[in-house]
């Protein structure tokens, strides 16, 4: 008879084969020895051993089942799936560590893969998942990827393909929302933008199509004061319960010094192109923005004035704004590229060709912005150049003149030049979004029904 060997706890689990599946597969061999050899059976307490009654018992025991699972555990990888959010500072290496992968070939492959490339320039915050096998080996990652402010949203999947990785793309199914949100300026725009009084702060994009919406109004540098007040209606896209992107802006209302300035988005559903108009279907874009630069100050204005340099009294025949260098100088219209170069006393300058014999100019630039060559066409907003001092400037700022058939004249005149209004069919359709959108409005303004009432 063998002696008996006493194994600790410890002992035991040093003998247990190292990874989990071996050791599932190697319990359930044990199991099913202990099966061959049949039940044991257990007899009652005796103090006299002669007194114990013995019976033999040999069965033998089908377990079909148990062998099947236990053979298809041993086919069968182990799959695990781990997900984690962007930190900041994060490499490859370090997110890999956390997401539990063990894998250089997957690091390598991530980074060379053009595709695969764009999950390193996720942000700070962003989702990001893997599957692994019971080793580290990557089986699959997956992320959510937008490029741009109004870029589509991808999913990016890298996958195993036996001893290699392929990249895809497919378009993420994102779920829309339509969110409200009302501010108060007390001090400044994005302060106010930053707030989270209703539930949320907006984002910066949703701010910067405010601006854009309502700068044939309003000069968002100089007009605007304590106790202004604003209202817009966006989307949000999500996907798994997290933001991936904002969408379009759709109503929007500021009321700047007492007057409210209200806009609707309205899309023709024939072209797909659409615009923001006013309540009462007037394109609310005008043909020309009040200031070419999104945040400046005027230091002269049209009228006679000492020229800084020659000394002599002169008609300034435009508006100077103060800017700093490097400053975006934007395209006051649609147009087209009439002039770009250097224009002497104007230095680096560029002439805009507008509708009708409408002109406009931007002089004394740092540089102007690539593509901005002769017979280029240009966008209302679109940034044609940067300020700076060059020509007769005695320092940065931009010289702007808005010219009528060739000749300088005050554009603070021809700011109400409109574009051309809503076909009486597409009114119709337009009232229909327009009510909506303003008794959305109405539940925003203070007092709840006040801004229907207007």
């Amino acid at each position: 008879m063998n002696p008996i060997h006493k194994i600790t706890g410890n002992r035991l689990l040093q003998l247990l084969p190292k990874t989990r599946k071996a050791r599932i597969v190697s319990a359930g061999a044990v199991f099913l020895s202990l099966c061959a050899f049949g039940a044991v059976g257990v007899a009652p307490i005796a103090t006299d051993p002669a007194d114990v009654p013995v019976k033999q018992v040999a069965q033998a025991l089908e377990l079909p089942n148990l062998a099947d699972q236990i053979a298809a555990l041993q086919q069968d990888e182990q799959q695990f799936i781990h997900e984690e959010r962007i930190r900041r500072g994060d490499s490859l290496g370090s997110l890999f560590t956390r997401l539990g992968v063990d894998d250089a070939d997957a690091q390598k492959f991530v980074r060379t893969d053009k595709l695969a490339r764009r999950l390193l320039s996720l942000k700070t915050g962003k989702r990001i998942q893997a599957e692994t096998d019971e080793n580290g080996l990557l089986l699959s990652l997956r992320a959510t990827v937008t490029e741009g402010k109004d870029g589509d949203a991808k999913t990016i999947t890298v996958a195993r393909k036996g001893e290699q990785f392929v990249a895809n793309e497919a378009p993420a199914k994102l779920e829309r929302r339509v969110e409200m949100r009302s501010r108060e300026i007390t001090s400044s725009l994005y302060s106010a933008t930053d707030s989270n009084v209703d539930g949320g702060s907006i984002p910066d994009s949703v701010v910067g199509d405010i601006i854009e919406m309502f700068s044939t109004n309003i000069d968002f540098r100089s007009d605007l004061k304590r106790g202004d007040r604003f209202s817009v209606v966006y989307e949000t896209f999500w996907l798994d319960g997290e933001l991936v992107k904002t969408g379009r802006i759709l109503a929007g209302e500021f009321v700047n010094r007492g007057v409210s300035y209200q806009s609707v988005w309205y899309e023709d559903p024939a072209t797909k192109q659409g615009g923001y108009y006013t309540l009462d279907g007037k394109a609310l874009k005008k043909a020309f923005l009040k200031s070419p630069l999104e945040f400046s100050r005027i230091s002269s204005g049209f009228s006679m004035r000492v020229h800084p340099i020659s000394g002599k009294w002169k008609a300034h025949k435009g508006v100077d704004y103060a800017a700093a260098t490097g400053t975006p100088i934007r395209a006051a219209g649609d147009g087209t590229v009439d002039f770009s170069g250097n224009g002497n006393g104007y230095g680096n300058m560029i002439v805009l060709k507008h509708w009708a014999n409408y002109s406009t100019a931007y002089a004394h630039m740092s540089r102007i912005a690539p593509g901005m060559r002769k017979g280029a066409k240009v966008s209302q907003g679109q940034v044609i150049g940067y300020v700076g001092s060059t020509g007769w400037s005695t320092g940065a700022h931009l010289h702007y003149e808005f010219r009528v058939g060739g000749e300088a004249k005050d554009p603070n005149k021809f700011k109400s030049l409109a574009q051309q209004p809503l076909s009486p069919a597409e009114l119709t359709r337009f009232r229909m979004a327009a009510a909506d959108m303003n008794h959305r409005f109405s539940l925003l303004a203070p007092g709840g029904s006040a801004m229907a009432a207007r």
